[in-house]
């Protein structure tokens, strides 16, 4: 399951451009693509860990796999945009329901020791993994038709219930107060202000279907911290923000997740409609990025304990946006081995060095009880503010095309070369937004006090809290 989910967040943006040129989506259109699986999993992934403690954690990590298999039936025949976005919007809901019961069951599943062990090594392995072969599966599988990263989900769920009901044993319930409302509002209120940026730009900044998606959004997420104060089991207790650099610490992971979540959409739609790449070539050239970030990844959790972690993200985040900007700078006739190679490789590492003191950083000086909620908390941090990120760089993207002559919602082969030319500029300005959102990150990273000794109290916690 954790592969597959991995897996389906990477195909997705190598899929774009087909998917667009056979649907005939508008760029707002093509981001909803995206942003919508996303949305309702970050804003629902808090509530849906919450339903197998209420519930019975095999019993909702079933039924989150198969509304997860439905939806990927419904995405594989979508006839048009709508129903494409609203059935990524219901995986992201089936998703959310599953994943984070997933970890749990292993821990109920395999005995404590070695077995154990070896269980969430391979799990946390299937990341790594699904990440490298997301790009190769994606793109092998985008060449015969976009459709076959969704429907191919279908038998692998089917699998996935079938060992679930004879290999799971079902786990206690307890009488919870869920917070229904908290994660309603977030969720609605991150899509209100999604949708103001993502169809400004076509539909005109002043249209009143965009400001009411920005105002209204607003309006819900303060609805949002008014519910959270007076929940009696909030998604999101105030008490864990108390300390500055905790509050830093998810502001710079909210930064690199929207940094992450717009980078590899516009990436992947550059080489493949102005480099004319296919989809498999594509996903190719991504590879490297993935062993950037996994050495940097490695670098970064042996200095962690060494040296300041908010030094370890500072350098990582200026990496990442020197890289963005060089690659701001790239036009039609960039190539792969004198331009991208360096680009791709430069970036993962960069985001490599940040992303790995950045979550221990949320959990540390806290007591055990508290790991939990603020691992979660981090996550979903990354993972809902990524789609606003998407929106906020999709808005550049699109008005810098617009403003060049080009047009939305073309296919690259009807373009006359001016206005692929006005496209390439578009989302290399998309880079450029990825860039100002890195160096946000550096920033917000500067106010990170926390000590290499408290970093390596909470990798020790970290493995304590797996371990139980």
């Amino acid at each position: 399951m954790q592969l597959m989910m991995v897996l389906d967040g990477t195909v997705a943006s190598l899929a774009l451009a087909k998917i667009q040129e056979d649907l005939g989506l508008s760029d707002a259109g093509r981001n909803w693509v995206i942003t919508s699986y996303a949305l309702t999993f970050g804003g629902l992934m808090l509530l849906g860990g919450r339903l197998g403690d209420a519930f019975g954690r095999k019993r909702v990590f079933v039924g989150g796999v198969a509304l997860f298999t439905i939806a990927s039936l419904l995405c594989g025949i979508a006839a048009n945009e709508g129903t494409l976005v609203a059935a990524r919007a219901l995986q992201g809901v089936g998703a959310a329901i599953a994943s984070p019961t997933a970890l749990a069951l292993v821990a109920t599943t395999f005995a404590p020791g070695p077995v154990r062990n070896q269980a969430i090594a391979i799990f946390a392995a299937m990341t790594g993994i699904g990440s490298v072969t997301g790009l190769i599966i994606g793109g092998a599988l985008t060449e015969v038709s976009w459709r076959w990263i969704f429907l191919i989900n279908v038998p692998i769920g089917l699998v996935i219930l079938v060992l679930a009901f004879r290999a799971l044993a079902e786990t206690g319930t307890e009488r919870l107060t869920l917070d229904v409302p908290g994660a309603v509002l977030a969720t609605l209120g991150c899509t209100a202000v999604v949708f103001g940026f993502t169809e400004g730009p076509e539909m005109g900044w002043t249209s009143p279907l965009v400001l009411a998606g920005l105002i209204g959004g607003l309006a819900l997420l303060a609805a949002f911290l008014v519910v959270e104060r007076r929940a009696a089991n909030p998604l999101l207790p105030f008490s864990l923000f108390r300390n500055r650099s905790r509050v830093a610490t998810f502001v710079s992971l909210a930064l690199v997740g929207m940094v992450m979540f717009s980078l590899a959409p516009f990436v992947a739609l550059f080489v493949q409609d102005v480099l004319g790449y296919t989809p498999l070539r594509a996903g190719l050239a991504f590879v490297p990025f993935a062993f950037g970030l996994g050495a940097a990844a490695f670098v970064a959790s042996k200095l962690a304990v060494k040296v300041q972690a908010r030094w370890l993200v500072v350098a990582g985040t200026v990496l990442t946006t020197i890289g963005l900007l060089y690659g701001s700078t790239l036009d039609m006739s960039a190539t792969y081995v004198g331009n991208l190679f360096v680009l791709v490789v430069g970036v993962g590492f960069g985001v490599g060095l940040a992303v790995v003191p950045l979550p221990l950083c949320a959990i540390a000086g806290v007591g055990p009880h508290e790991i939990g909620p603020l691992t979660a908390i981090a996550q979903v941090a990354q993972v809902l503010f990524g789609p606003v990120g998407l929106a906020i760089v999709g808005a550049m993207a699109t008005s810098k095309t617009l403003s060049e002559g080009g047009v939305s919602g073309v296919s690259v082969t009807h373009m006359t070369p001016e206005q692929l030319s006005a496209l390439s500029e578009g989302y290399t300005f998309a880079l450029l937004g990825c860039a100002i959102l890195a160096a946000l990150a550096a920033v917000a990273a500067l106010f990170v006090r926390f000590t290499p000794a408290q970093v390596a109290q909470a990798q020790e916690a970290e493995k304590a809290a797996q371990a139980a």
